[in-house]
């Protein structure tokens, strides 16, 4: 477990270190919040760092860093250097700036962030992917759990109408109604923290339970190849599968949450990035046990391909029982529930403030944010009930979301990068990630099933797909660097008048 443990250690140091640079050349001062300066007592309500921490870190997590770990296992351990990496110089920067920049721009969500530093056209484009891939998110998260809970019950003999993933689903929806309709205090301030605190626990059991039980996770330096048993290629999917614990676009729509609530800015990088570094260990420890778990068969994952298989509830089920026994299955199943719940209720109140923002109707009133509600659970509704009647299938919605994720998180750090160079600071720390995942989604699109693989001459077709990511990537630098020296140019004028 040597890699384990010295990725582990670089993803808590980088909070001190890393971290700390993003921080300090953002720049945090003492000038008055949004949560302060409006606090309407419905979004923009101050709480407490620590409390902001765990309700970012449930609002990031769901099944993300969970299953998506668990599926990035299927690499082998080559999955450890992108999570680990990916946390400090992608997703920890990506995470802290949406966050950062909503709040310096009166906690506006992050489409409207992105029109304000890369223009109308990318602002219209980032509202589309937002409200879209925030339903989806909900959808997937009301989905997932309403399995996992079934799943549960049945292990336990229950049967009946208590066993049913429909019956589930309209619960869960019911209460995601809810918890988007009222105040951010009353359920997500309240009682998230405690969910967060089991997320941990339920994490640290796994870990722990590893050892304990006498799996053994293979070393990094030893299976430094492709161990998909069906020979998917490391790039692009790997980056595409593996999106919360690395680096995900979601995060960019829930950070403003809690940018509506800071007290301070200087609390920014403890709630941010700090959140981003907690979720990126969750994912390394789940992907540890997706590589630990299972037999290895002509040196492929062939053990934990059958696994899932069997469906995310059934995997997930699987490494709670074999890490810590039936004593600490429920704790575990409890916080494997929980966790796409809180992600999934949020999911649905950014969609709403997303729209909000859009359209320009204030949510104060009532009577407003049902205007917005019910239309974003009808779409959410179709999608989950869809699913669960056989319409549509959770693989397909889950791979949808992944490109779309991915893609949103890429035009966050273009705009992270935009705002850095109009402050005349360091925008190679969003820079370089920026054109990292342009490479990553562009080469993706190109030969994914759900992309422009459905064309057979394109499906995984490395040849083409891989020299159209690096001229893309190339592209997107390009115009970036004509954006800087734009900027540039104008800060002279104004210096010069």
């Amino acid at each position: 477990m040597i890699s384990f443990f010295i990725c582990l250690l670089i993803l808590i140091a980088s909070y001190f270190t890393y971290g700390k640079l993003v921080d300090k050349t953002f720049g945090p001062d003492d000038r008055e919040t949004p949560a302060v300066a409006i606090n309407d007592g419905v979004d923009y309500v101050v709480m407490p760092a620590w409390k902001m921490f765990l309700v970012q870190l449930l609002n990031i997590a769901g099944l993300g860093p969970i299953f998506g770990a668990l599926q990035g296992a299927l690499w082998g351990p080559v999955v450890f250097l992108w999570i680990t990496f990916g946390t400090v110089f992608a997703g920890g920067v990506h995470d802290y700036f949406s966050g950062m920049l909503s709040e310096r721009n009166e906690g506006k969500s992050i489409a409207e962030v992105t029109g304000i530093y890369l223009g109308h056209t990318m602002q219209q484009i980032m509202r589309f992917f937002s409200v879209i891939l925030l339903i989806m998110v909900g959808t997937v998260f009301a989905v997932g759990p309403a399995g996992l809970i079934v799943e549960l019950l049945v292990k336990r003999g229950v049967s009946g109408t208590f066993a049913s993933t429909t019956v589930w689903l309209a619960i869960i929806f019911a209460y995601y109604f809810i918890a988007t309709f009222i105040s951010i205090d009353k359920i997500i301030g309240r009682i998230y923290p405690i969910f967060g605190i089991c997320l941990i626990i339920m994490a640290i059991g796994v870990a722990i339970g590893l050892p304990l039980n006498g799996y053994h996770t293979p070393e990094l330096w030893s299976h430094f190849y492709n161990m998909h048993p069906a020979g998917t290629p490391i790039w692009s999917f790997m980056f595409i599968t593996v999106a919360c614990g690395a680096v995900s676009g979601f995060h960019a729509t829930q950070s403003p949450l809690m940018a509506r609530c800071l007290k301070s800015e200087k609390q920014g990088r403890f709630v941010f990035y700090g959140a981003m570094v907690a979720e990126g260990i969750i994912a390394l420890i789940w992907a540890s046990a997706g590589c630990s778990l299972y037999k290895v068969t002509g040196g492929l994952n062939v053990g934990l391909a059958t696994a899932l298989q069997a469906g995310q509830s059934a995997a997930i089920y699987d490494v709670c029982i074999k890490t810590m026994g039936s004593a600490g299955v429920i704790l575990a199943m409890i916080g494997v529930v929980v966790c796409p719940i809180t992600s999934g209720d949020t999911a649905f109140r950014s969609a709403r403030l997303t729209l909000s923002d859009w359209i320009g109707i204030s949510q104060k009133r009532a009577v407003d944010r049902l205007k917005l509600c019910i239309p974003c659970f009808a779409v959410g509704g179709f999608l989950g009930f869809g699913q669960s009647f056989g319409l549509f299938s959770y693989q397909v919605i889950w791979r949808y979301f992944s490109f779309s994720n991915q893609a949103l998180a890429m035009l966050t750090l273009w705009c992270g990068a935009s705002f850095l160079a109009r402050e005349r600071k360091n925008f190679w720390i969003a820079a370089v990630p920026a054109a990292f995942m342009s490479a990553v989604t562009s080469t993706y699109f190109v030969m994914a099933p759900e992309c422009l693989g459905l064309i057979p001459s394109l499906a995984n077709n490395t040849m083409v797909a891989y020299p159209v990511g690096i001229i893309f990537a190339v592209f997107c630098l390009t115009l970036f660097m004509r954006h800087v020296r734009r900027i540039k140019r104008e800060n002279g004028a104004v210096q010069s008048a």
